[in-house]
């Protein structure tokens, strides 16, 4: 039943409503080194903000309803008195979605788990958001902000997602498949993204944990990230984006740990990924949807991180129809023993365009690699070889791929390049690159213009 808002609670509504707007949230810039000329980063700092916290609005362990209900109220406190934090405090909170406004920061306390539900009817309604690369209205994403500026989610906390329900949907069966089909198809002939609702029974569409969608100055910092329905943190066509100090522990189907989407200017530090994708999946829309919207993934740099599993330590693609480019990453470690395919996995197709130039790594450690330490192929299609057809075939141009100083275990390869005959990749220099064993060749390239490796 539908709790009533107390009448206390309502008067901190109005009192905040009577100061509105007057709290300005600082703004931090951050300096970037990089081997390309890296914008200054801003982000907000809302450490002396107003507090929201949520058992003042409500808020109860034991009950969702409660918690969801007193998450939003603050928000709207928050909101009405021009920003604030809004504050979980130790303990175990059940909770629905969180949309975000901007100004907001959602704080969590050392010892306090936000527990998002896995029932799907408490990510709706439909938000406008995307599957892998393409627009469409769907469940929200466990934590949402859409054309948001000045937010942040921070502390020693932890948000984990129940996925009882999310785990039958990883089989994907034939529905879902079939469901894609008709995304892709909506997408290629530009169909409007209203139109293109996947919410029904047999979509099967799995949400991003959190998704910040055409946000501006973003602070994602310090919190531990447990299980995922689809990709775990997704900055989509934003900006000014700083993850730091974040640890991700998420092996679904999908689960990649940071997907940069059409996204520029961001920094992901100190941070520990245990998934079952990708570490760091950067990525640039799909094919027309992306050719539309018309905004490449540019100046991302990753540093200071370890992973502990995932397929790729970096992967560039497959979606990167808009273009890649400015990626730089220094001074991480994949753990002994992980399981892990590359340290730097290039892949796109012929209906992709786009581009990748400019691609640095640098002072990279890693024990034994299933395959190699770069791999780049032009023809990965996966499961939709056979199930769409092509309806424009673009080539991605590749040039300016950079790794210095690596160190690996057993390898299978240290360079596999299959690139098309029509698009060479261009100019790749591998350079004191250091591996104990290899169990193949140490070079497979085919059409690389430029390849050098020096000791």
């Amino acid at each position: 039943m539908h709790k009533e808002i107390p009448v206390f609670l309502l008067a901190i509504i109005l009192l905040a409503s009577c100061d509105q707007k007057k709290v300005n949230v600082p703004i931090n810039e951050v300096s970037v080194e990089a081997p390309f000329e890296m914008p200054m980063i801003k982000v907000p700092d809302f450490s002396d903000i107003q507090r929201f916290v949520i058992t003042d609005f409500g808020a109860e362990e034991d009950d969702q309803q409660a918690t969801s209900q007193a998450i939003v109220t603050a928000i709207s406190a928050a909101v009405e008195a021009g920003g604030g934090r809004i504050v979980i405090p130790a303990g175990e909170w059940p909770t629905g979605k969180i949309h975000l406004k901007s100004n907001i920061n959602i704080h969590l306390e050392e010892g306090a788990t936000l527990l998002f539900s896995e029932d799907p009817k408490d990510y709706l309604p439909a938000v406008k958001t995307t599957w892998e690369g393409m627009e469409c209205f769907n469940y929200s994403p466990l934590i949402y902000a859409f054309d948001c500026e000045n937010i942040a989610i921070t502390g020693k906390g932890e948000l984990k997602a129940k996925m009882n329900t999310w785990k039958v949907w990883f089989s994907r069966p034939k529905a879902h498949m079939e469901s894609l089909k008709r995304l892709y198809n909506l997408a290629a002939t530009d169909v409007p993204v209203e139109e293109r609702n996947f919410v029904n029974d047999s979509s099967n569409f799995r949400p991003q944990f959190i998704q910040f969608n055409r946000c501006e100055k973003v602070l994602l910092e310090g919190v531990k990230i447990t299980n995922s329905p689809f990709w775990v943190i997704h900055p989509f066509m934003s900006k000014d984006v700083v993850i730091r100090d974040v640890q991700v522990f998420a092996h679904g189907h999908n689960n990649d740990g940071v997907d940069p989407e059409m996204s520029q200017n961001m920094l992901i530090e100190n941070c520990i990924f245990d998934q079952g994708d990708d570490a760091i999946a950067v990525k640039s829309g799909r094919n027309q949807d992306a050719w539309r919207l018309n905004m490449p993934t540019k100046n991302i740099v990753i540093r200071n991180s370890l992973v502990k599993n995932g397929h790729q330590l970096l992967a560039i693609g497959s979606e990167l129809s808009g273009g890649v480019e400015n990626v730089y990453m220094e001074n991480c470690e994949v753990q002994e023993g992980a399981k892990l395919n590359h340290l730097l996995y290039v892949k796109t197709n012929e209906r992709r365009g786009g581009y990748v130039r400019n691609v640095h790594m640098k002072n990279i450690q890693c024990g034994k690699i299933d395959k190699g330490v770069l791999g780049i192929e032009t023809d990965v299609l996966y499961q939709w070889r056979d199930l769409v057809p092509t309806y424009e075939r673009r080539l991605t141009p590749i040039e300016n791929i950079y790794m210095e100083n690596v160190r690996a275990a057993d390898v299978a390869f240290v360079s596999r390049i299959k690139a098309d005959p029509e698009s060479p990749v261009e100019v790749v220099q591998l350079k004191n690159i250091q591996v104990e064993s290899i169990r193949d060749q140490k070079v497979i390239n085919e059409n690389v213009n430029g390849f050098q490796m020096k000791d």
